[in-house]
C-alpha cells in the first residue's frame, strides 16, 4: 500500500492504479493544475479535458507527487542534539538536528527527505520519498460534473459528484511502471463492507490544549474568517468584469468557500460549550494521572500551565504579528520568498528558517520558478485585500503597517505594484535569485523594493516567536506528548502532520435530519436532484448527461459513505477492500466531519466518496473513453 499511495504536494492524496504510472486523484485535486494549463479560449475547468493517447497527455507546469519510500525513527538522534539545552537552544538544536539528518538522508538515498515530529513531539521520524515532477493530465471532466451542487452541497450528504481525475507519471520520456499499484474494482463498495483509506491528512488539533482551543476560538478564528468572507467579496466583483475574469478566479473562489465553510464547521465546534466541556473535562482526567505518580508530576505537570501563560502574557503579540503577511497575492508571495531566500542561502543551513534548509530548496524553487501564468490584474486584487486587512488589524506604528501605509491609496498602490512588476516572468525570478544578494538589493522591481523593506520585519517576528513563544509551547507540547505515552501508550494515534496514514472502517449510512441517510447514491438521484432545481445554476449538468442519459443505467451507484477517519489531506485518497482493491475515491466528508479537526465520532463522522462504478459508466458511456476505462478495469 505504500508504494502504491501518492501524496500531491499541493494538497491531497492520490493512488497508483495501474502498470503505467495512471494516479488516481480528485477533481479539485486536479483543479489547480487545470487552471495553470488553461487559457481565454481554453478553460479545461469547466469543459474538462481527456487524451486518448499518450502524446496528448498535458504536463502539469508545476506538480510534485511523491511515494513514501521509507520510514526511520530518529527520535533518540534529535534528543541526543538538544542534551543538556533548554528553552530556545533546545529548539534550535532540534531542527539543526533534522535539517542535518534530512540533508543527510537525500545526499545519501538521492530521494526528497523530511523530518517530522508525532504527538507534538514525542517522537521524530525520518521520511524519504520518490518525488516525480513530469506529470501530466490525461482525464478530467466538467466541473459541473465534478462539484455538482458547488458550495451549496460541499460538506454535505446524500452527494452526487463524479469528481475525478487522472494524471500519469512519466520518466525519461516513457511512462512510469510503478513496482506497485492497485487494481480496480468495479462493483465498487458495498453496505458493510470493511474499507480502508490510505492517504495524506493534512492537520488536526486532538491533541492540543484546552487552552489553545478558546484562543482559536476568541481570536484566531474570528479574524481567519473575517479573512475569507472580504477574500471572496473582491473575488467575486472581479469575476463580474468579464468572462476571462470569471474564469482566473473560479478556482480561487473554490478554494476560499471551501476554506470558509470548514472553518465555520470547525468554528461552531469550538464555540459548543458542551464540547469545551467534554474536552475540558478529558484533560483534567489526563492531569490527575499524571499527577497521580510523582516522577509523572515531577517531569510533565506543568506543560499545561506553560502552555497557558505564554497564551496570557503574548497572545495579543501573537495575533499582531500574524498579520504581518501578504499571502493572499502569490506575486507579493513569490517576492517575499526570493528576498527572504537569498538572505538565508548565506547562512549555514543549521541557521537558515524553516523552509529554506538545503533539504527543500529543490522544492522551493521548483514553485518559485513555475511557468504556469500569473495575471497582473487578479493579483492586485489580491493583493488590495491582503494590505487593507492589515492596515485594518495592525496599530498605525506597526513597522509592518507603516510600510504599507506608506505605499498610498491600497487598491491604486495594488495596481501599480502589479501592472509594473516583472515578477510575472519565471525568467526574470530565476535571474534574481541566482544573482544572489547583490542583484536583489539592486533590484528596483517595485514588488522587490517592497519585500525588501517587509522582510526584516517577518524575519524578527520568526526570532521573536522562537524566544517568546515555541522556546516555552515546544517542549511543553513535547512533555504532553511524552505523558501521553507513558499514562495511554500509543492508543491514541498522532496528529495528522500530511504523512501517510491508513483510516478502516464500515461502508454505512447514519441518522440525519430525523431519518435515515442511504449509504449509497445513484444515477436516479443525480438526475431527480437536478431535476428538482430546474436544471440551473450549481445543479446544471453538462448537456453530455442529457444527451446520453438512455446509455446509462441509472441504478449506478454515484457516491457512498464509510465511517473511516479522514480530514483534509485525505482528498483524493483511495478506498480500497481487504483485498486492496480500490473500491471508492474520497473526495469530502459530511457536515458532521468538519468536528473532526478535534475529535471523531462515527456515530455521524462519515466520509463521502466516489463509488468506482460510476467512474467506469461515466468514462465508457458519457465520455468516450474505454480505452482509458479498460487501462483502469483490465490493467
Amino acid at each position: 500500500m505504500r508504494l502504491s499511495a501518492v501524496r500531491f504536494m499541493d494538497g491531497g492524496s492520490g493512488s497508483f492504479v495501474g502498470p503505467h504510472g495512471l494516479v488516481l486523484t480528485n477533481h479539485h485535486v486536479a483543479v489547480g493544475q487545470l487552471q495553470k494549463m488553461s487559457r481565454s479560449g481554453r478553460d479545461y475547468v469547466s469543459t474538462g479535458f481527456y487524451a486518448p493517447r499518450p502524446e496528448d497527455e498535458i504536463k502539469c507546469p508545476d506538480l510534485e507527487l511523491n511515494v513514501l519510500d521509507s520510514m526511520e525513527e530518529v527520535t533518540d538522534k534529535i534528543e541526543e542534539a538538544a542534551r543538556g539545552k533548554s528553552g530556545e537552544e533546545a529548539i534550535k538544536a532540534r531542527r539543526a538536528a533534522s535539517a542535518r539528518i534530512a540533508k543527510d538522508a537525500k545526499k545519501r538515498t538521492g530521494l526528497e527527505c523530511e523530518v517530522i515530529n508525532l504527538y507534538h513531539g514525542g517522537e521524530y521520524w525520518l521520511y524519504c520519498y520518490r518525488k516525480y515532477t513530469d506529470v501530466r493530465l490525461v482525464f478530467a471532466p466538467e466541473r459541473q460534473a465534478a462539484y455538482f451542487g458547488g458550495d451549496h452541497d460541499n460538506f454535505t450528504y446524500p452527494r452526487h459528484d463524479l469528481d475525478f481525475a487522472l494524471f500519469r507519471v512519466w520518466k525519461d520520456g516513457k511512462p512510469l511502471k510503478p513496482e506497485h499499484y492497485l487494481s480496480f474494482n468495479i462493483k465498487g463498495a458495498a453496505r458493510g463492507e470493511l474499507v480502508f483509506v490510505v492517504g495524506h491528512p493534512g492537520r488536526t488539533q486532538r491533541l492540543t490544549t484546552t487552552r489553545e482551543l478558546e484562543f482559536d476560538r476568541d481570536h484566531s478564528f474570528p479574524l481567519r474568517l473575517e479573512f475569507f468572507e472580504r477574500t471572496l467579496a473582491a473575488l467575486r466583483e472581479y469575476s463580474k468584469r468579464g468572462p476571462e475574469q470569471k474564469r482566473r478566479a473560479l478556482v480561487r473562489i473554490f478554494g476560499f468557500e471551501n476554506a470558509k465553510k470548514a472553518y465555520q464547521g470547525m468554528y461552531r465546534t469550538i464555540k459548543d460549550p458542551a464540547f469545551m466541556r467534554r474536552r475540558a473535562e478529558a484533560e483534567r482526567e489526563f492531569r490527575k494521572k499524571v499527577e497521580s505518580r510523582p516522577e509523572w508530576k515531577k517531569k510533565y505537570a506543568r506543560a499545561w500551565d506553560d502552555i497557558a501563560g505564554v497564551l496570557e502574557r503574548h497572545g495579543k503579540e501573537m495575533l499582531r504579528r500574524s498579520m504581518h503577511n501578504l499571502w493572499a497575492s502569490s506575486l507579493a508571495g513569490k517576492a517575499i520568498t526570493i528576498v527572504k531566500l537569498v538572505g538565508e542561502l548565506e547562512k549555514p543551513d543549521a541557521d537558515r528558517l524553516d523552509g529554506f534548509h538545503d533539504a527543500q530548496l529543490d522544492r522551493l524553487k521548483f514553485n518559485l520558478f513555475s511557468p504556469a501564468p500569473v495575471y497582473p490584474d487578479f493579483e492586485a486584487v489580491t493583493l488590495e485585500v491582503a494590505i487593507r486587512f492589515a492596515l485594518d488589524h495592525l496599530p498605525a506604528d506597526d513597522p509592518f503597517a507603516r510600510v504599507l501605509s506608506s505605499l498610498g491609496d491600497p487598491r491604486e498602490a495594488a495596481e501599480r505594484l502589479c501592472s509594473r512588476t516583472k515578477l510575472v516572468d519565471p525568467e526574470f525570478r530565476k535571474k534574481l535569485v541566482e544573482g544572489g544578494r547583490k542583484a536583489v538589493e539592486n533590484c528596483t522591481d517595485p514588488l522587490i523594493v517592497l519585500a525588501r523593506k517587509l522582510v526584516p520585519v517577518m524575519v524578527e517576528d520568526e526570532h521573536w516567536r522562537k524566544a517568546n513563544v515555541e522556546a516555552i509551547t515546544v517542549p511543553a507540547h513535547e512533555m504532553i506528548g511524552q505523558a501521553r505515552f507513558a499514562v495511554y501508550g500509543k492508543d491514541t494515534y498522532p496528529d495528522a502532520t500530511f504523512s501517510l496514514r491508513m483510516s478502516y472502517g464500515t461502508v454505512r449510512g447514519y441518522p440525519m435530519n430525523g431519518t435515515l441517510a442511504p449509504y449509497k447514491t445513484t444515477l436516479y438521484g443525480l438526475y431527480d436532484r437536478a431535476l428538482g432545481f430546474d436544471r440551473q445554476g450549481e445543479w446544471a449538468l453538462p448537456d453530455r448527461f442529457w444527451e446520453r442519459m438512455d446509455r446509462l443505467d441509472l441504478s449506478t451507484p454515484v457516491n457512498f459513505v464509510c465511517d473511516c477517519d479522514i480530514i483534509g489531506g485525505n482528498s483524493g485518497s483511495p478506498v480500497i477492500n481487504r483485498k486492496a482493491e480500490v473500491v471508492g475515491l474520497v473526495f469530502d466528508g459530511n457536515i458532521e466531519s468538519l468536528a473532526g479537526r478535534y475529535f471523531f465520532d462515527q456515530t455521524a463522522n462519515r466520509t463521502v466518496a466516489v463509488h468506482t462504478a460510476y467512474i467506469i459508466e461515466a468514462l465508457r458511456k458519457l465520455y468516450d473513453a474505454a480505452d482509458l476505462a479498460d487501462e483502469l478495469e483490465f490493467h
